[in-house]
């Protein structure tokens, strides 16, 4: 069945060249600053839409810029023209007015300009005109009709309060005013629910059929930057249920930019046999002081846009948010005509889920339909639907699809209830967002199947129809399958009952495809054809050779009817055998019916064992069944399974098994397992006295087993906590120091040793003072930093030491004191920073002076062992007895504190600490190198202009799908998720296992909005005097500028002499250069979800979480930077950005002139610690140095220079 048109000019056009439609309404109209008046009053302020009537020069004046620029398609001001959204502004009854003007007004000016020339001064190559001559360029006008703001698919019952019809009629409306005002086609734009989409189609359909207009239409879905549309239907899926669908283009608009098109462009250029648009927005928009700035310029915009025309056929281009009259310049010009290109004859047969399409032909096939979500074939799934417990419902769906079916049969019909069509519904609603394959609608009720279509976001297979009684039936279903774009599965019966020999077979599917195909449009691979297949069980003559005939049957119809698919309910044909008997005959009839082309089965995927596993003695009593080889065949094959005893589920070979609970246990910290560790210290605590296995395989005497053995529980905990669990811990660690480990897997079997230690501590009769030592830890004072103190604390607490943890900024005087009340046997320190560092030699000379005899672990990135030996010696000169140690992580933490209680060892590691500290301060220490201060670099200022708009500007909202395109994947993995040395095998491995996570926890922070990237920048001018940066008042005069501030900068003592400063044009030179500051951050809450993860235990996570915040803050930074290169006009790349804390500049104190300049406190909610750390700790700040020479360098110190400065 053949679409028929009244107007197909724009179809036409199509055909001839790629059309080009205009660009951003909203963007055009803000430019306009209209004001309440404008909009017919404040009840209406910010209706654009409404402004066809209440000012329409408005509309008029961005319908010419675009149409001078030569576009070939205005879209009509009317994309919220719709009842539900005009409700807002109570213009509900206004709709059909509003989009008859809307759409008059803008057909108006399309055959204005029809025939008046855009580009006089061009000849153009096919001969239109004569060069300075008009010439005719069709113009024509699309009816703009937008989303409803309600997401029909989503379970939110707020967002999805609408039904299917309703929504139909609301966009019905909506397009007969367009059509009256005499648009050349209906443009669905902006789609983000699929569902949605379809009932705009319908609509619009109505719309014709009311009108007496029919007119093309153009869908175009908006996906997000991981390719899909909000609520995760992708490019595949969309295609698939919208191209059936009566629609004539299919594309995308909005959201993103051409940048993150790319890939579903190439999809729809492929595969799509409709012509393809793409009308993108000028990149993805930055809010900056409260305004969207859109970052594609014209000419890359207009170079995408040819590339997407060139390389993947598509036929009509635009522009979206953010695209201005020179966009759509830049585009008209570089297209020039360009003409249609080809599309794909074939399409791709597909099914689909709400989120992603499945191929109706699998390779290998056949496409496994599950059966248990079935009333009439599951008892479980009946009960459940009668109490419908659609939790349950789901996870037996979710079972079906582990197991391997690709589409799932829904049936609903029970004679317990009389509301079918209620129950269909709600299980359509409950699996079309929770598992993601499609459905196969069961029913033999044409309202069920009807309500099941306008439920069902995808593309679905209708099971089934045939002509039993007559064509009637069977022609309603075509037709709502028609206007769904289902499949079908139609059963070879006709008013003569079942098929059963395969001419009869054939004869019927014959009829049926002439019905289907030529009667109603469906395209042949909309079908698929039933063979039946009977039981074997009940040994009746008259179906003994049935398997045989629907076999045959199945060759015969694919090979007389090109196209058409074919499908098989399977376990029909074992129906009546025991249980265990069915799935070998099953399995084989699968077998043999695949070989003569069938393409799907409705099975049970967990019963299919494959061919070629089935022994050989049961495939022969199968076939010999199957194939009528023997009369006593159906015997045999009875009495074989009558012997055989059911076999159980398969299950994985358990690593643990053959294990004493104590090997369990250890295995499980080691490998990660958490699961099950109560039962097995349960087991050890309460098993009967015997002599029990120790880890080095000793036997341990009868008391060392159960309680029961002459023990206690409390000592049977205790032994297991010092010889099993305590020396998995030993084992991690060991692994971690050796490189085999990286430092999440540690952090997660901290995790099962805690649960561990949890359930053991419940056995553990209260005593004061059990326990190997008490360490009270913190982050010195003025550092925020604390995930290395966290992950101490973790470590230490899991190898039986009880840790206080004071927390971040701790003073020095709270770590004593809290030592000091809680008889700490040591005092660990954390710190990040140079700056920060220094807290630590403060508090071991406070420990010396007051007399205290308590060790000091001390830990950081800022620090290393040098420093640690250095400060070992007080202010006085002498050492500090108890002891200064530097530990590199938190395993050397435990081995530090391990010896230190060990009254054998500790002597030892005493006299070493002593000795490599003497050792460190007798070294020959050469000179610093003095700074000659008349030495300047060679650089050569090349300052800039100073931009328009000087001072702050706020970036409140930042498009985090763009920020994670800037994120160090490398950096992230290595560094902040501890893969540092991993290589090889390890490497290749920990990238798909991380590249899994990050895809995972981006979409979560997208979602979830944990991570909120801001910022604040600003433009200052500047002049360089000597190794100082003046920053001046932008609002002061040239002529007498006022210094705001002065930044004075670090020079290299040697070599380049390098200066930051010497990178801008000195006071001396007369002229004003342009230096921009920016501060970013991704919030606290990444902070406290943080936290929470560590509070809950769950280290791991919080270590993934805390490592992905810190990157992202980095890609925030660089995303920014990029950005002000664009406002500044510098080329990619020009210039650096250089940190505070940082080589060239490693003292934090100028973020306090930073804070000064820019509102950071008031508008990021940022603060500073007394170190001047900046908070939240995921944050940065920089000075960006414009320079095309700037370059990374050192200022020449060494690490203990700087600390003991």
């Amino acid at each position: 069945m053949t679409r028929t048109y009244t107007n197909r000019r724009y179809l036409d056009a199509i055909e001839k060249k790629v059309l080009v439609f205009d660009g951003a309404m909203g963007t055009s109209l803000q430019v306009q600053n209209l004001t309440a008046e404008h909009f017919g009053g404040e009840q209406y302020n910010g209706c654009n839409d409404y402004l066809v009537i209440s000012y329409p020069e408005a509309v008029e004046k961005v319908h010419r810029s675009f149409l001078e620029v030569g576009v070939d398609v205005l879209e009509t001001d009317t994309f919220r023209a719709n009842r539900l959204t005009m409700a807002e502004y109570g213009l509900q009854d206004r709709v059909l007015e509003m989009n008859e003007t809307a759409a008059k007004l803008a057909r108006r000016l399309a055959d204005e300009y029809s025939v008046r020339a855009t580009r006089p001064d061009q000849a153009m190559a096919d001969g239109r005109t004569e060069k300075g001559r008009p010439y005719t360029q069709p113009r024509f006008v699309a009816g703009s009709i937008g989303p409803t703001g309600k997401l029909p698919s989503a379970s939110d019952p707020e967002l999805s309060n609408v039904s299917f019809d309703e929504l139909a009629d609301i966009f019905r409306e909506q397009a007969a005013g367009l059509i009256r005002g005499g648009v050349d086609l209906l443009l669905i734009e902006t789609s983000q629910d699929i569902l949605e989409v379809k009932a705009a189609i319908t609509g619009c359909h109505q719309a014709f059929a009311e009108t007496g207009v029919w007119l093309p239409i153009q869908a175009q879905v908006t996906l997000d930057t991981t390719g899909r549309m909000l609520l995760g239907t992708n490019i595949e899926a969309a295609l698939t249920i919208l191209e059936g669908m009566g629609i004539d283009v299919i594309g995308l608009n909005c959201s993103t930019g051409p940048e993150h098109m790319r890939e579903p462009i190439r999809v729809l250029g492929e595969q799509s046999t409709l012509p393809v648009s793409c009308i993108p927005n000028a990149g993805l928009p930055l809010n900056v002081d409260g305004q969207a700035v859109y970052p594609l310029e014209p000419e890359p915009f207009a170079e995408a846009l040819f590339e997407f025309v060139d390389k993947n056929h598509i036929s009509v281009v635009g522009g979206c948010c953010g695209t201005t009259p020179a966009h759509l310049k830049a585009l008209v010009d570089k297209l020039d005509g360009h003409p249609h290109p080809l599309r794909p004859s074939s399409p791709v047969i597909r099914l689909s889920s709400a989120m992603s399409a499945i191929s109706m032909r699998q390779d290998p096939p056949p496409t496994l339909l599950g059966e248990r979500c079935n009333a009439q074939g599951s008892k479980k799934f009946k009960r459940l639907l009668l109490e419908e417990d659609y939790d349950a419902i789901l996870e037996i769906a979710r079972e079906q699809v582990e197991y391997g079916a690709h589409a799932l049969d829904i049936s609903c019909a029970v004679t317990e209830r009389p509301d079918e069509a209620e129950l269909m519904r709600k299980v359509v609603k409950k699996l079309e967002m929770g598992v993601d394959v499609p459905l196969v609608i069961d029913t033999t009720e044409l309202d069920v199947l009807e309500i099941a279509l306008k439920t069902a976001p995808g593309r679905c297979l209708i099971n089934s129809t045939h002509l039993e009684g007559g064509r009637a039936k069977a022609d309603k279903i075509f037709a709502l399958a028609k206007q769904h774009n289902a499949a079908v599965i139609v059963l070879t019966i006709d008013e003569n009952g079942m098929a059963k020999p395969r001419d009869r077979k054939l004869e019927v599917a014959r009829r049926i495809y002439d019905i289907a195909v030529n009667d109603h449009g469906l395209r042949p691979d909309a079908l698929v054809f039933d063979a039946l297949t009977f039981t074997l069980a009940t040994g009746d003559p008259e179906f003994a050779e049935s398997a045989i005939e629907t076999i045959e049957g199945i060759r015969l119809i694919k090979q007389n009817l090109p196209g058409v698919l074919t499908s098989l309910g399977v376990s029909n044909l074992s129906f009546g055998f025991a249980p265990h008997a069915r799935p070998v005959l099953n399995s084989v009839m699968l077998h043999h019916c695949v070989q003569a082309g069938l393409d799907m089965a409705i099975i049970n995927p967990a019963h299919v064992t494959a061919y070629a596993d089935i022994p050989a003695d049961e495939k022969e009593l199968a076939e010999d069944l199957l194939f009528n080889r023997r009369p006593d065949a159906l015997q045999r094959y009875i009495e074989h399974y009558e012997n055989v005893t059911p076999a159980t589920e398969a299950t994985l070979a358990d690593p643990t098994e053959g294990m004493t609970p104590e090997q369990r246990l250890h295995w499980k910290i080691v490998h990660r397992h958490k699961e099950g560790v109560e039962a097995d210290i349960d087991e050890i605590i309460n098993r009967p006295p015997s002599p029990m296995t120790g880890e080095e395989g000793e036997t341990l005497p009868p008391e060392s087993g159960g309680a029961g053995g002459g023990r206690s529980r409390h000592e049977v905990a205790v032994h297991t906590l010092n010889h099993t669990l305590l020396p998995a811990m030993k084992e991690v660690g060991d692994k971690f120091g050796a490189g085999e480990l990286i430092l999440p897997f540690v952090l997660q079997s901290a995790e099962v040793m805690k649960k561990a230690v949890g359930h053991l501590e419940t056995y553990l009769e209260k005593v004061e003072g059990i326990t190997k030592g008490t360490v009270v830890i913190a982050t010195v004072y003025g550092d925020v930093h604390d995930i290395g103190k966290n992950l101490v604390k973790t470590i230490l607490a899991n190898n039986g030491y009880t840790v206080i943890d004071l927390g971040k900024q701790t003073p020095a005087e709270t770590i004593i004191s809290k030592a000091v009340e809680v008889n700490a046997t040591a005092i660990g320190l954390s710190a990040l920073l140079v700056s920060t560092s220094k807290q630590m030699p403060l508090i071991v000379n406070e420990l010396q002076r007051r007399g205290l005899k308590i060790p000091v672990l001390v830990g950081g990135a800022a620090i290393n062992r040098r420093f640690g030996r250095r400060i070992l010696f007080t202010e006085d000169g002498s050492p500090y007895e108890p002891g200064v140690f530097y530990c590199k992580d938190a395993f050397e933490g435990l081995e530090t504190m391990d010896r230190l209680i060990d009254v054998e060892r500790k002597p030892a590691l005493l006299e070493q600490v002593r000795v490599e500290a003497d050792m460190e301060m007798g070294r020959a220490s050469s000179p610093r190198l003095q700074v000659d201060t008349l030495t300047r670099s060679n650089v050569v200022p090349a300052p800039i202009k100073l931009p328009e708009k000087l001072g702050f500007r706020v970036v409140k909202d930042m498009p985090l799908e763009m920020v994670f395109q800037h994120l160090n994947i490398n950096e992230l993995y290595r560094l902040s998720w501890g893969a540092k040395n991993a290589h090889g095998p390890e490497w290749e491995k920990l990238q798909k296992e991380f590249g899994a996570r990050l895809d995972s926890m981006k979409r979560e922070a997208i979602k979830t909005s944990w991570l909120k990237p801001q910022a604040v920048y600003g433009y200052f001018p500047c002049q360089a005097d000597g190794d100082e940066l003046v920053i001046y008042d932008p609002a002061s005069s040239a002529a007498s500028p006022e210094s705001l501030t002065r930044f004075t900068f670090p020079r290299q003592p040697s070599g380049d002499f390098l200066c930051l400063a010497d990178y801008f044009a000195p006071v001396n030179s007369g002229q004003f250069d342009t230096v921009a500051f920016q501060v970013v951050t991704v919030g606290h809450e990444a902070t406290e979800r943080f936290d929470k993860f560590q509070a809950d235990g769950n280290y791991s996570e919080g270590y993934f979480t805390h490592g992905l915040a810190v990157q992202t803050a980095e890609a925030t930074a660089e995303y920014l930077h990029q950005h002000i290169r664009r406002e500044l006009g510098l080329a990619e790349g020009r210039g650096k950005r250089y940190s505070w804390g940082y080589p060239a500049i490693p003292e934090l104190e100028d973020h306090r002139k930073v804070f000064d300049l820019l509102p950071v406190e008031k508008e990021l909610g940022m603060s500073l610690s007394s170190a001047y750390q900046l908070i939240p700790e995921q944050s940065t700040a920089a000075i960006i140095v414009h320079h095309p020479q700037a370059k990374y360098y050192s200022i020449g110190e060494s690490r203990v220079e700087q600390l003991m400065k």
